[in-house]
């Protein structure tokens, strides 16, 4: 990184929308233990993330990243929540194409679906790990079938409220490939199980937050870990995304010294 900024003249190459999602899912086993240390049963769950270490062969390979990916012209889900162009700083359509982007890179790299009937916008499909369930998250990793063609097929609605925003980073100006990237908070919904389907990882694990130190991450990653710490329970990371500010970009920089080190600046 530090190599590429000295060596950047310029002009920066064009920054492509992307999304990425950090789900969450209770821990059951860490409440137990805490309830029964402090002999009490009404302990609320500490949570995990899930993270997941980039293919060798993909770009940013060997580090741990959260499922996402760039905008795809396919994702323009029909109906979103009427705030989001407001929370993510964009115009209505691009925050139709950021948000469904967020929902198919989810679905296409951990299976998990977030959706439910249309005639019962509060529930969640249960369980998409079947076989039919397969070859529809293929096709839609392959661009032969869209989010919202898959979702009017089964008669589902997509559970855009489901994402709660988070954050937005811009990559530096010197990198061949840049990304202004919206992340998003989510919670695993009830009966769905994460799992490594999209060939993009050789590896995933859920994660407390506090025990990522020894993980390889870009600071994008890192810093929206280290910003989820303080919270013990998955009801105030809720709480907290109302005010989280994912409309304005943060934009790292890297500032030379006088010695002829660099420093990785993060506002």
């Amino acid at each position: 990184m530090i190599k590429r900024a000295r060596e950047f003249s310029g002009p920066p190459a064009p920054v492509r929308p992307a999304a990425t999602v950090v789900l969450l899912r209770p821990e059951k086993e860490a409440a137990e233990k805490e309830a029964a240390e402090k002999g009490r049963h009404d302990a609320k769950p500490d949570f995990q993330v899930y993270v997941l270490r980039r293919a060798s062969t993909m770009v940013f390979g060997g580090l741990y990243a959260f499922p996402g990916g760039g905008v795809d012209p396919s994702d323009c889900p029909e109906t979103i929540r009427a705030d989001w162009a407001d929370l993510l700083g964009v115009s209505n359509d691009q925050a139709r194409a950021v948000v469904g982007a967020a929902a198919r890179e989810l679905f296409e790299e951990a299976g998990v679906l977030l959706a439910g009937p249309a005639d019962q916008p509060d529930r969640t499909v249960s369980d998409v790990s079947t076989d039919d369930w397969e070859a529809d998250r293929a096709a839609v990793q392959a661009r032969e079938l869209t989010m919202t063609e898959l979702l009017g097929r089964r008669g589902l609605l997509l559970r855009d409220d489901l994402l709660l925003p988070w954050g937005r980073w811009i990559t530096p100006v010197f990198e061949p490939r840049r990304f202004d990237t919206w992340f998003f908070v989510s919670l695993l919904p009830q009966g769905q199980t994460a799992r490594d389907v999209s060939g993009e990882a050789d590896g995933t694990q859920w994660i407390r937050p506090a025990a990522a130190d020894g993980l390889a991450m870009l600071p994008p990653t890192r810093r929206t870990l280290n910003s989820l710490t303080p919270y013990g329970k998955m009801e105030e990371v809720v709480a907290a995304s109302s005010r989280r500010d994912a409309a304005t970009p943060v934009m790292p920089r890297v500032e030379f010294t006088e010695d002829g080190g660099a420093l990785l600046h993060i506002p």
